[in-house]
């Protein structure tokens, strides 16, 4: 009888472990480029993910000269307002958000010489994020492409 409950038991362990093996080689597309880009705090699950390299509805951001035009009216609670020097600044739900190119922040200047055709992914994670300065309202991550990604 212990044998019998022994092998019911080790049966019962081995095909947890197995199913767990096999749904892990199952992520969406969300976790894939989670993994490929983001390192640190910005290896979130939270947030909203844009693939500018193989979505086709990210592929109409080309035509675009700013990013965030193009970002604006896509993300549920992100607004961008136009400072004095014509800035475009990015908040959300009412709190700016911080700008980070390859988790480096950037001043939102620096978005109007990078170029929309050089950007993989774009991660938008919403509340306070604690990875850094000037982003109480949660973080607009930009990530380039990386040279063994260029066609």
């Amino acid at each position: 009888m212990k044998k019998l409950l022994y092998m019911l038991l080790l049966s019962a362990v081995s095909f947890t472990a197995l199913s767990q093996q096999r749904v892990a080689q199952y992520k969406s597309k969300e976790d894939k480029l989670n993994e490929e880009y983001c390192t640190g705090l910005f290896k979130t699950d939270h947030g909203t993910y844009f693939d500018m390299l193989n979505d086709d509805v990210a592929l109409s951001a080309r035509s675009y000269i700013n990013v965030l035009d193009w970002l604006q009216g896509r993300v549920a609670g992100l607004q961008i307002y136009t400072g004095r020097n014509n800035t475009m600044i990015p908040f959300i739900r009412g709190s700016r958000a911080g700008i980070y190119v390859d988790e480096m922040w950037r001043d939102a200047d620096f978005l109007n010489v990078l170029p929309v055709t050089d950007i993989a992914m774009i991660k938008i994670i919403k509340g306070p994020f604690a990875g850094g300065f000037d982003s109480p309202g949660g973080v607009v991550a930009i990530y380039t492409i990386r040279g063994d990604e260029e066609e």
